[in-house]
């Protein structure tokens, strides 16, 4: 057993595996990265941060991202770039936009595998992610997304 250290404040005792990143880019203003909000995609969660002075940051687990689609409007196609919308059942992140971005469906593309591996990784059925959102619940005894109380019985009439 190794010597144990003291900590001093601010300090930790517990090594954080950084993942690499699988895709990155930048919020694109008429083609351009000259903005300050950034994306990333490691094989865990896509990140994205925002600001310059107040920095913004929200992560998505990518076993929790449920559906993923390309908008891309004409003056977006002229330069080259699009938005990947994302939908999950994160609380805190229900939908994501990555706006503005490189080779949208390439992106899109990278993602859904992505998510599929994370998803088969951890062992994650698309009921859990159902559940999740609030559309499996407990009240619903015979799964058909009423839920108990709202059903009426032609029986009871």
């Amino acid at each position: 057993m190794s010597e144990s250290k003291k900590l001093h404040s601010g300090e930790f005792n517990v090594e954080v595996e950084e993942k690499p990143l699988l895709w990155t880019d930048r919020k694109r203003w008429l083609g351009m990265p000259i903005s300050f909000t950034r994306y990333a995609l490691n094989e865990d969660k896509l990140l994205v941060n925002t600001g310059l002075i107040n920095l913004h940051e929200e992560e998505v687990l990518l076993y929790r991202i449920r559906d993923i689609s390309v908008r891309q409007s004409f003056s977006e196609r002229l330069f080259g770039v699009g938005t990947v919308c994302v939908s999950s059942t994160d609380v805190t992140v229900p939908h994501l936009d990555l706006m503005h971005i490189k080779n949208p469906r390439k992106v899109k593309e990278v993602l859904s595998k992505c998510v599929e591996l994370n998803r088969q990784r951890n062992n994650i059925r698309s009921t859990e992610l159902m559940s999740d959102a609030g559309f499996d619940s407990p009240l619903d005894a015979d799964g058909n997304g009423i839920p108990d109380c709202m059903e009426t019985d032609s029986h009871d009439e």
